[in-house]
Order: structure tokens, then C-alpha cells, then sequence
């Protein structure tokens, strides 16, 4: 996914970027970046963050930095913010979305016969160097960020950092959020708003689809009033999201906990504890346990000094061993116990049907499971929020790639929690994974926990519809 944190201020601004940049670190897994303008240009660090902490690459470098604008930003993909010479003047770039049509776009721009990009390893194209081109092929910033924003197959917001401000635009859609802070003498803008309590930033307000607005020392002006379609990604307060945020001025921590209210009102199960599988499914669980009156305990503990999420490492056998290793359990809460587990999700299930296994190994009676959100049947086509190189990958698509003995374009069965299919489809995933029950959030139930209105939240990986 990656998430970014821009500030601009009448005084240095570096640690409120540091410290704003940092609170996204659990969005990202490769790489973190930091740029700075001051009266000598802009300077930029960027470090390889796969296997370390953004704060401890960053404590030295901070100590060369200053200026009272600055961008930061963690990427889960590729090296960034980038530092770009063009007519606009010279620019920092920092972007968080998915471009799927990288190829054609880059095809264009070699047209012009004035383009050229610098490859990635593997050969590839930098996103945001793309991004930062189709910006240069107009004549404002304003004009270029608009332009790409149409062109983008996919999604894509950024923060530009130039000598006289910062330009934010949110994705045409409002894929991912874009919120604007402030505080005496400071204006900032951020993806997570968890990044502005304890850097003394107050919510301003939330950009809109397609908004772009200029940042300066002095205030936030708007360049690109917003659109009135929004698609915004429900998984950010599934799983991503952190507890702490708001977005569209709704809370993380509050959703999940409605999440776990929405599961046990449509459950009858008899279980001696609930608990959520560690971090994003604990909201849901006391959600489903204060709903319930089942005791709500903590049959695993997270041993979070080392070990990172686990979707970070690039590798499944290194995201497995992550989630193994990072999850103790506490085996005098397990053993003998009928328990529940709330999750925010079942995706690939190969983590999740270890750890079932430990369970049972430790003295689980039974282990029942309840997913905060409906099975995933599609693969994310907006943003990179599943490492999943394939449908297959998905728990879903191999149950009904099992149930149909071969590839299907017609999945109408396969989204209705009614349908003899999809219950066929969840009894495989439940004994693939050996659950002694499964049963899925209904789509309905979850966008009435999120608050918004179905058609303004992208819902595409459960029941595949993309908005008109």
C-alpha cells in the first residue's frame, strides 16, 4: 500500500516529518524517503526499510536536514520521493496507488521523443518517475497532476514538494485518503491521521475525490475543486487502516469494533472465549465480545520488538515464518477451550491454517472462525494491498476453482452468502484450513458498519463491481 505525510511550516519542519512519516510505517515494506526544501534547494534521503525500523534508518540523517517544508513517504514498491528537473522547476515526487497501465502510458510519453525513464532491478518502470512525466507533459502543476490522475488505470495520489509549496491530490476516486492538519504556524497533510496527535496537528478537513490543493507556511488553497464520485477502499478499515485513524471522519477502531458487533448479532455459536488474531482482528474481536458477553482474552500475544507485519517480507516462505514467529500463544487460555477468533480476513489462509494447527496442538477444543469481511473472490485492481501474484492465491478462488473443476467467469452464486455455491465454496475453505465452524461478514453488514453509502465505497475484491 505505502502512505505519506507532508508539512509545511513558518519554522523547521523536519521533526514533525520525521515523526509524521514514521506513523505510517505499518503501510509500508520496502522503502522510506524523506525530502526537504530550504533556501539551498531540495535534499532527499531514501533507505532500504524491508528488514529495519523507518526511525532508526532516519535518526542520523534527520540531524543534516532543514527546511520548513518537507514530504515524506513509505513505499512498499519502489525508491521515492524522487527529486525531478523539469520546465515546472525542480520538484520532489512522492506517490501511494497502483497503475496497471504503466506499459501504455510509458509507450505514449516515448512518442514525444523527449522521454526516457530510468528502469528499476527487474526492469521495470519507477511509478512515480511515470507519474512525475505525464505531470511535466503540461504546462501547471495543477494541469499535470489532473491530467494524470485521468490517465491513471487504477489509482494515484501524491504529494509534490516545489520552493514555494506543496501541491496534495487525492486520487480521482478517493481510493486512498488524503487529510489535511494544522496547528499554530503549520499546515500538514497525511494518509493515516494517527500521524497528528502526538505531533500536535488538529484535522482540518478531508480532501475529496480528485481534490488538489496547494500547501504553504501560510495555508491550503485549492487548485482542483473535488469530484462527487468516491470509491474509497473498504479494506483500509478492515485491515489496513490504523486504529487510531479517520477516514471520511470515521474511525478505524470504531468500524472494526461495529464489525464484531455485526458478527455475533448474526451468531449462535457456544464458545468459552473470543479473541482476535493480533493486531487488526482485535477490534473485531471485542467488538464480537462485548456484543456476546463471551469473555474476551488474548490467546496470543504479539512479540512486537522485532518482528514486523507480515505482509511485509516479499517472499510467502518469509511472510510465513513472520507470522509464526511474531504470534506466541498463551497455552493456559487454549487448551481444553472451545475459542473464537475474529479476523480481519482470510486471503491466501496459509498463515491462518498454521496457526489453526498450533492451536489444536496446544489443546483447542474447537476453533471457530469469523472473518470480518466477506470472502475475497477478486484480486485488488486499485491498489497494492495483497501480494498475491494470482486469483489462485486467494482462499475463495480455489474453492470454486475446486468446485468447478476448471476456470469460471460467472461468480453471481459465489458473492451471495444465500447461494448453495457459496456455502459449498466457505465449507471447503473451513475444512482446508480445519475450522470447526466459518462463517463470513455479510457485504451488507460491513458497509453499515463503515457508515458510507454502498455506491461510495470501493467493495470490488468481495462481489466484483466497479462503479459506472
Amino acid at each position: 500500500m505505502g502512505g505519506f505525510f507532508a508539512v509545511a511550516s513558518k519554522n523547521d519542519c523536519v521533526g514533525d516529518l520525521f515523526y509524521g512519516t514514521d506513523y505510517h510505517s505499518h503501510l509500508g515494506t520496502k522503502r522510506g524517503g524523506l525530502a526537504v526544501n530550504n533556501a539551498n534547494g531540495i535534499r532527499r534521503f531514501i533507505h532500504d526499510i524491508s528488514n529495519s525500523q523507518f526511525r532508526s534508518k532516519f535518526e542520523d540523517d534527520i540531524k543534516r536536514l532543514s527546511g520548513n517544508m518537507g514530504i515524506g513517504v513509505i513505499s512498499d514498491y519502489e525508491d521515492q520521493p524522487l527529486i525531478i528537473g523539469s520546465h515546472h522547476g525542480t520538484y520532489a515526487i512522492a506517490t501511494v496507488g497502483k497503475i496497471n497501465n504503466i506499459a501504455e502510458l510509458a509507450k505514449k510519453s516515448f512518442k514525444l521523443r523527449t522521454t526516457h525513464f530510468s528502469e528499476m532491478s527487474g526492469g521495470e518502470i519507477n511509478p512515480t518517475e511515470l507519474v512525475a512525466t505525464l505531470i511535466n507533459h503540461e504546462a501547471t502543476f495543477e494541469e499535470g497532476i489532473a491530467s494524470a490522475m485521468e490517465l491513471i488505470d487504477g489509482s494515484c495520489s501524491m504529494l509534490i514538494l516545489t520552493s514555494n509549496g506543496i501541491y496534495a491530490g487525492r486520487d480521482k476516486l478517493g481510493r486512498t485518503p488524503i487529510v489535511i492538519g494544522k496547528k499554530e504556524g503549520s499546515f500538514a497533510a497525511t494518509f493515516e491521521t494517527s500521524a497528528f496527535p502526538n505531533t500536535d496537528f488538529k484535522i482540518d478537513r478531508f480532501l475529496g475525490p480528485g481534490e488538489i490543493v496547494f500547501i504553504t507556511p501560510d495555508g491550503v488553497k485549492c487548485k482542483k475543486a473535488p469530484g462527487k464520485k468516491m470509491q474509497i477502499c473498504a479494506f483500509l478499515w478492515v485491515y489496513y487502516g490504523y486504529p487510531s485513524s479517520d477516514y471520511e471522519g470515521i474511525n478505524v477502531e470504531q468500524v472494526r469494533n461495529c464489525c464484531g458487533h455485526c458478527l455475533a448479532d448474526n451468531d449462535d455459536v457456544k464458545v468459552d472465549i473470543v479473541a482476535g488474531i493480533p493486531d487488526s482482528g482485535t477490534g473485531h474481536g471485542l467488538g464480537y465480545a462485548n456484543r456476546s458477553k463471551v469473555p474476551y482474552c488474548r490467546a496470543f500475544v504479539k512479540y512486537t520488538p522485532t518482528w514486523p507485519r507480515s505482509f511485509m517480507p516479499q517472499e510467502q516462505e518469509s511472510r510465513d515464518l513472520v507470522a509464526k514467529m511474531k504470534l506466541i500463544p498463551v497455552v493456559e487460555l487454549i487448551k481444553g477451550k472451545r475459542l473464537l477468533f475474529c479476523e480481519d480476513s482470510i486471503v491466501r489462509g496459509t498463515q491462518l491454517k498454521d496457526t489453526i494447527r498450533r492451536l489444536y496442538e496446544y489443546g483447542a477444543k474447537e476453533i471457530h472462525m469469523r472473518p470480518a469481511c466477506p470472502p475475497l473472490v477478486f484480486g485488488c485492481k486499485f491498489l497494492n494491498f495483497s501480494r498475491s501474484k494470482s486469483v489462485y492465491d486467494l482462499a475463495a478462488r480455489r474453492a470454486i476453482a475446486e468446485i468447478e473443476g476448471a476456470e469460471t467467469e460467472d461468480f453471481s452464486e459465489y458473492v451471495c452468502p444465500k447461494s448453495a455455491k457459496y456455502k459449498k465454496m466457505v465449507d471447503i475453505i473451513r475444512k482446508n484450513l480445519g475450522l470447526t465452524t466459518l462463517k463470513y461478514q455479510k457485504l451488507s453488514d460491513l458497509v453499515k458498519a463503515i457508515g458510507l453509502p454502498k455506491d461510495k465505497v470501493c467493495t470490488y475484491c468481495w462481489d466484483g463491481v466497479e462503479p459506472k
